[in-house]
């Protein structure tokens, strides 16, 4: 059955079936596995692909992120397959997709709309694609081997620009990049100001000393917090930590950073610090190795 996609509405999003023994390790000389990801438009047809290491989250949500920037827009609409990176619990009337998935969505203004089980023709667009992806550009990279991904993410990039900029499709006689400007373009969201940057989420419970540790490095929290359990929200950038029920605005912080004194603001009263830079509580000195790290709004 004939589909048809308005401008702007839809990008389908999937992995090429198999891996791609493309990549060795400058190290050990061992060739490495890589992932394919594939990304296209519903009306133009434009492509994007590149290659990742795993399927993983972090992957997952990278590749999102470089192909919305690739594409310099945002459709309504993100198609994914049943993965269990992008749906926690497949369903048809009620689905679980995945938390941070589902915050890189909310940060780019659009929805996930996962394919129903076991229907491929509800992705049919990047099935097409995958096999565009595997005959015109992988079959031409399938004698080369690459020391880094980022060597074959530019050869696949050089490609990917004559496939969209350069080679018109058949019995339109116009390119991929200018049925986007002339569809896809006009329905497309603007990008946000900066890009989602992927967080990890882990469950942490407060030290008595009203301390967490985190990849062995130490951040305080206020104190009325100690010996609860915490949602803990990781980037490379910053700590957010949160408390349920506390009411108040995430706690930040710079992660690896050396271990300085802590926040005064946050200590209870019996507890100083002393022109040494260690703090007391009822006599007890803390080692400096348990010095939390400086918070700070990110």
């Amino acid at each position: 059955m004939r589909q048809s996609h308005a401008g702007g509405d839809k990008l389908f999003v999937d992995y090429a079936g198999d891996t791609e023994p493309m990549v060795i390790d400058r190290l050990t000389g061992e060739i490495r596995d890589a992932w394919i990801f594939v990304a296209v438009l519903g009306a133009s047809n434009f492509i994007y692909a590149e290659a990742t290491w795993t399927q993983g989250l972090a992957d997952w949500i990278g590749a999102h992120t470089r192909a919305l920037a690739a594409i310099g827009g945002v459709p309504r609409l993100i198609v994914p397959d049943n993965t269990k990176t992008a749906v926690i619990k497949a369903c048809l009337y009620e689905l679980t997709v995945n938390r941070t998935y589902a915050e890189m969505a909310a940060h780019y203004d659009t929805a996930i709309l996962p394919a129903r089980p076991r229907k491929p023709r509800d992705k049919a667009k990047v099935e097409a694609a995958v096999l565009v992806m595997e005959r015109w550009i992988l079959g031409r990279l399938r004698n080369q081997r690459f020391d880094s991904l980022a060597a074959l993410n530019q050869a696949i990039g050089a490609l990917l620009v004559r496939l969209n900029d350069q080679r018109p499709i058949r019995r339109l006689g116009v390119t991929r990049r200018q049925l986007l400007e002339e569809l896809d373009r006009p329905g497309l969201k603007p990008l946000p100001v900066e890009a989602y940057v992927f967080a990890e989420r882990r469950i942490r419970r407060v030290g008595i000393d009203y301390h967490l540790d985190i990849d062995r490095h130490y951040y305080s929290v206020p104190y009325r917090f100690a010996r609860q359990a915490v949602e803990v929200r990781v980037t490379g950038r910053t700590i957010e930590v949160f408390a349920k029920g506390s009411g108040s605005p995430p706690i930040c912080a710079p992660p690896a950073m050396a271990s300085t004194p802590p926040c005064m603001s946050r200590c209870p009263p019996a507890i100083a610090v002393t022109p040494t830079g260690r703090s007391t509580a009822s006599g007890v000195m803390l080692p400096r190795s348990a010095q939390p790290a400086p918070l700070c709004a990110s």
